[in-house]
């Protein structure tokens, strides 16, 4: 794994501790976009894998999924994890009259686990 790869998955790691810790302490919404981060930072991970980089969330998610999900090189159901995963993070940092609850958080915060594991598997395959 190179160290452009390295630096994601790290940033990766981090945010998702760092979601698990807010969610148990009852920041639900921050431990949202956390989680969220850490799939980004997997999917940027993923894309440098291939010689692509894209600054716009986004570009990063349409070209996540032409490259991995569309190709079956991953579980195509990541990428609707990071969809449903953005919006979940949109509500937790913009929305005014609706929160994310628990449940909702402790999902996003699974599917980032999950995705960073599959991840780390393929990047240490290939």
């Amino acid at each position: 794994m190179n160290a452009d790869i390295a630096v994601q998955i790290d940033k990766a790691k981090e945010s998702l501790a760092a979601a698990d810790l807010l969610l148990s302490q009852g920041y639900y919404a921050f431990a949202t976009s956390r989680a969220y981060y850490a799939m980004f930072y997997v999917a940027q991970a993923l894309l440098v894998s291939r010689g692509q980089s894209y600054s716009s969330h986004a570009a990063v998610q349409a070209a996540y999924g032409r490259e991995f999900a569309k190709s079956g090189d991953l579980d195509a159901r990541f990428h609707r994890c990071l969809l449903d995963a953005q919006d979940l993070r949109n509500v937790s940092d913009y929305g005014v009259s609706t929160s994310v609850t628990p449940e909702q958080a402790k999902q996003v915060i699974v599917w980032a686990g999950q995705f960073l594991e599959d991840a780390v598997s393929y990047l240490n395959r290939v």
